[in-house]
């Protein structure tokens, strides 16, 4: 260890000359080789009566308790810095130095031990700064018993301190202090931390891993009125202390995603937050102190118009004026002019919002997911419908004695996609019931967690499988009715699964785009891809819109090509065409009804020129979205003669509808009977005129083909 009184000599030597003011660079002006201090003989020290010291590059390894005593009442300031040799500052190392007002220590990476009580009883400090050094314990700033206003303790950029403990701070001083805690390397800040202190700012920003700050770390502290955690790993403020805060700076704090109780933080009148649904918090929030001052005068507000405080003369004002007014200095205003005074009436009788940033956006107002309460009521049950419809129809379905056919096939897809779309639906409502009036504490958790991305894929998934289904069912009925009578050309189930299997993987693709990079589900709360930043995702966005129109412009042509095919223009129409003329009326116009608005609104949002809000979009998710996921149960399925026809053959096998199916039974015997007998005009032995042959043939397509268009859409 180094010898004590070395250090001290060295101290004596610098303080030898009097007069002039001292700029002391001790490795700089003597040449320090291991514990030993040569200097050459033009080195000049100056002493003053104010001693400023300046130790840069310091050459030895330790500063000895007291080593300064005997220069107490001289030194004003030091700093040490620059200094790699420096280890270890013993315990007393500045005390008692009772004219010292600033002491800063910094860049003394090797420094990695600062001993208890080193910077004891400094009561004239104002300014002490401990930064980029190496020490693993918060350093020891108790009993400095500083007296000055407005001390500022710095400590920064110590990588190897993890925790501020219990009392750190106790009687370091007894006014209203500063701490700059920035940039080290806690993890936590214990209770009763700052027990203790009078905080008027404290400043914990750039602390990358504090991640836990204990509810009770401000209990015994009186404030802070400022707290900055900025860029911090915060998930949760404290719950005690709060109340004097009056600007809270939590910029870049993405793991903060949810706030106390408002009523911790009724002194804030400045937020400064990361997110913009936390400023929704605070939207219509009054100020207590406020409040506090206008007790007073609440009746006066209440029955005094401005009209009446301008024809008041100044010395008959009928309320006493507050210490708000000597604050702001507006008493000589309230006596001296007329309109300043209205101006102070609104002021002081309307209510206030306190400032806050950043501001709710288009995307992300301040109103729950739903927005309107009719919503509210109508997602449930529009949820439930398209769950339990589809789900009846693909249980029916898959558990039928008939034989697996195409239609039987793309129903099943079909269904599966449309129950996809009541799941997203129920999550929404779930949420939405569960975050109620309480969404910007919930906002964040719900838009960037797995239960946003989760939503999100289920409904691009099911609308882009749902809608290429629609597709592909309208062009088998077409390719059905058209080829009717080349068996040939008969679509098989074997093709049927190879065009949906393309079909689940599109599918399945667009909506995992969202999921890496190709915009996002998190940028609105009913968790749709309406990111449109990047050129990619815009050109995502219109990609899958554009898709969707074309798939609707081709089930109408083929519902119309249908109804051409299956008219005979040598009979006149029958109640059969009308009813199928409606049906296939009835088919477009739900597909028209759920794709038409979307596509409209959406096309103009995706190019940048939006015609409608998020909160206004919510109606269009609501009553428009869905329409094709809860009426296509019905329309392609349980409306249908085959489907009642599967559905009363399995309730007889529970022993119900006994009777209905029966009646099934005998009606399918029936029709097949007659497809035996019309097949026996063609393979019997009687021969037949090549005329009457093509006569029979050409009035058999037709029968068939208003059969087939008739039992696909019935």
């Amino acid at each position: 260890m180094m010898p004590r009184n070395l250090f001290y000599l060295f101290l004596q030597f610098i303080y030898l000359e009097p007069a002039g003011s001292l700029q002391t660079n001790a490795c700089k002006l003597c040449d320090c080789s291991g514990l030993e201090l040569l200097c050459p003989p033009q080195t000049t020290v100056t002493r003053t009566p104010a001693l400023e010291l300046l130790f840069s590059h310091f050459c030895f390894k330790i500063i000895p308790s007291e080593v300064f005593q005997h220069f107490q009442q001289d030194i004003t300031s030091i700093t040490i810095s620059e200094s790699d040799s420096l280890e270890k500052i013993e315990s007393s190392a500045f005390s008692n130095l009772s004219s010292l007002t600033e002491l800063t220590i910094q860049n003394t990476k090797n420094l990695i031990h600062i001993g208890k009580g080193a910077f004891g009883s400094l009561p004239k400090l104002k300014y002490l700064s401990i930064g980029n050094t190496g020490i693993r314990k918060f350093p020891d700033v108790t009993k400095i018993f500083s007296s000055q206003l407005q001390f500022i303790l710095e400590i920064y950029d110590n990588l190897h301190i993890t925790t501020i403990p219990a009392n750190a701070f106790q009687e370091m001083n007894n006014e209203p202090v500063i701490l700059k805690l920035y940039r080290n390397g806690f993890e936590d800040i214990q209770s009763y931390a700052f027990n203790g202190t009078k905080l008027d700012q404290l400043f914990l920003n750039n602390n990358n891993n504090l991640q836990h700050i204990h509810n009770d770390a401000l209990k015994g502290a009186s404030g802070p009125n400022r707290l900055d955690i900025t860029s911090t790993a915060l998930e949760y403020l404290p719950s005690c202390g709060l109340e004097f805060i009056q600007v809270l700076v939590a910029e870049y704090s993405y793991y903060l995603k949810q706030l106390p109780a408002l009523d911790k933080l009724d002194s804030l009148i400045d937020a400064r937050l990361t997110y913009p649904s936390h400023c929704c918090a605070f939207r219509n929030m009054r100020l207590k102190e406020q409040n506090a001052l206008l007790e007073n005068l609440t009746k006066q507000c209440d029955s005094t118009s401005p009209k009446q405080i301008n024809g008041t003369s100044s010395n008959e004002i009928p309320y006493s004026l507050p210490l708000w007014f000597e604050e702001k200095n507006l008493t000589a205003m309230f006596f001296d002019h007329d309109e300043d005074l209205i101006a102070d009436y609104e002021y002081l009788c309307q209510p206030k919002i306190l400032k806050c940033s950043p501001e709710p956006d288009a995307f992300n107002p301040c109103e729950d997911i739903m927005g309107y309460n009719f919503l509210r009521v109508l997602i449930w049950f529009i949820s439930i419908l398209a769950i339990a419809g589809n789900a009846v129809v693909l249980f029916i379905l898959l558990t039928s004695h008939c034989k697996l056919t195409v239609p039987r096939f793309l129903m099943c897809n079909l269904s599966f996609a449309d129950f996809c779309m009541g799941i997203y639906l129920l999550l929404i409502a779930s949420v939405d019931s569960q975050t109620r009036s309480q969404y910007y504490n919930h906002a964040i958790d719900w838009q960037t967690g797995s239960g946003c991305s989760a939503a999100g894929f289920f409904t691009v998934f099911s609308s882009e499988l749902s809608v290429y289904t629609l597709t592909v069912i309208t062009l088998e009925r077409w390719h059905t009715i058209t080829y009717a009578m080349q068996l040939d050309r008969k679509l098989r189930l074997r093709h049927a699964i190879l065009i949906m299997l393309g079909g689940w993987i599109f599918s399945l693709v667009i909506a995992m785009l969202p999921l890496v990079g190709v915009s996002n589900y998190i940028k609105v709360s009913i968790c749709l891809p309406m990111d449109i930043e990047t050129p990619l995702s815009q050109a995502y966005i219109i990609f899958i819109l554009v898709l969707n129109v074309t798939a609707f412009i081709i089930i109408c042509a083929c519902y119309i090509k249908i109804y051409i095919a299956v008219q005979n223009p040598e009979l006149t129409p029958t109640n059969k065409d009308t009813k199928l003329a409606k049906k296939m009326a009835v088919l477009i116009f739900t597909d028209f009804t759920c794709m038409a608005p979307i596509s409209f609104f959406a096309i103009s949002a995706a190019f940048k020129v939006p015609l409608i809000t998020v909160t206004n979009s919510k109606i269009l998710l609501v009553l428009f979205y869905p329409v094709n996921s809860c009426a296509n149960p019905f329309l392609y399925a349980i409306f249908t003669k085959a489907f009642r026809r599967d559905f009363f053959l399995l309730m007889s096998r529970f022993g119900c509808c006994k009777t209905q199916a029966e009646l099934y039974r005998v009606n399918n015997f029936t029709a097949y009977t007659s497809n035996m007998k019309m097949d026996s005009l063609y393979t019997g032995p009687k021969k037949t005129s090549r005329d009457e042959l093509h006569l029979t043939a050409s009035d058999c397509q037709q029968l068939n083909l208003r059969e087939k268009a008739t039992s696909t859409d019935s």
